[in-house]
């Protein structure tokens, strides 16, 4: 089990959540840091902690310096890290005590050769670390016809097999990324691979004031997010979600090629042609409200 985590500036909360990594259930861990510019006291502490670390090993390796994406995208490809099952890991959050076993006990359960994504909910803290709320609890499945158009959980809930690690390896060696939890439920989809959303939350996600997340729960979020659809802040993350699969052609299944071919026809002509191939391409988001901001902003363009 590798635990990839990726820092910067994180030495207020990165003592708390390494805690909660080691009181893991699952007995063995190999943590891999990926440090983008720190400038603070977090790689004095990560070094801190090679003495306490108990479950496997310990390695820091310095990141690419080019933001979030580009960070987890460099451990996503990097080959010298090896293992069973894989996990994204935030610096700031606090894990549930059987996050990694509840997850992996799923996959063991499955087919060894299919690629396998797991995620669920999180708990909305304070900085503080005060119970905020909750994440929305999405009850449609996960497929492709909904990644094209919404990312469903954080990175900082994933964890993902072998097969969908080679995969994600594969296709993010040819191509950038918006996000690395996007991109995961996008390609790993795609591929025809199996995504499982675990109703329960297993991350208690850290909140600060500059989160746009904020409040995850609340309804002024969902309207800041809908408000994104129709400013078109959704149509540049779809420009780069739909160059990335182009370079990938190869890795998408016949179901899901097909559904892409709809959705991209469906951004151009007429109102009532994108409308009706829109439909026929069977995309939706989570929730009622979100699909018909998405049908409303896709008419005006902006998606």
């Amino acid at each position: 089990m590798a635990v990839l985590m990726g820092t910067k500036d994180g030495a207020a909360f990165i003592g708390e959540q390494l805690q909660s990594l080691l009181a893991q259930t699952w007995p063995l861990v190999d943590l891999w840091v990926s440090d983008d510019g720190s400038t603070d006291a977090t790689i004095s502490i990560i070094e801190a902690w090679r003495s306490r670390w108990n479950k496997g090993s310990l390695t820091l390796v310095e990141g690419p310096r080019k933001g979030f994406a580009a960070n987890f995208r460099s451990m996503i490809i990097d080959a010298r890290i090896d293992a069973d099952y894989y996990a994204f890991c935030d610096q700031d959050d606090v894990w549930e005590p059987d996050r990694l076993e509840s997850a992996i006990r799923w996959m063991e359960a499955e087919d060894k050769k299919t690629p396998l994504l797991f995620c669920s909910r999180t708990a909305t803290i304070s900085e503080t670390g005060v119970p905020e709320g909750f994440s929305p609890l999405f009850r449609r499945p996960p497929s492709f016809r909904n990644a094209l158009v919404q990312s469903i959980a954080g990175g900082n809930t994933m964890l993902f097999d072998r097969a969908a690690r080679d995969l994600l390896a594969k296709a993010s060696a040819r191509t950038e990324f918006v996000s690395h939890d996007w991109w995961a439920y996008l390609i790993v989809t795609a591929a025809g691979g199996r995504v499982r959303y675990e109703p329960r939350p297993l991350v208690r996600y850290r909140q600060h004031a500059t989160n746009l997340v904020g409040a995850n729960v609340s309804w002024k979020a969902r309207l800041s997010r809908l408000g994104r659809l129709f400013k078109g802040q959704f149509a540049i993350w779809t420009d780069s979600n739909l160059g990335a699969l182009a370079v990938n052609r190869d890795l998408i299944s016949r179901d899901a090629a097909l559904c892409l071919r709809l959705f991209i026809r469906a951004r151009k002509g007429s109102v009532l042609r994108r409308f009706r191939l829109l439909g026929k391409s069977g995309v939706y988001r989570q929730t009622l409200m979100g699909t018909l901001g998405l049908y409303l902003a896709f008419l005006g363009r902006r998606i």
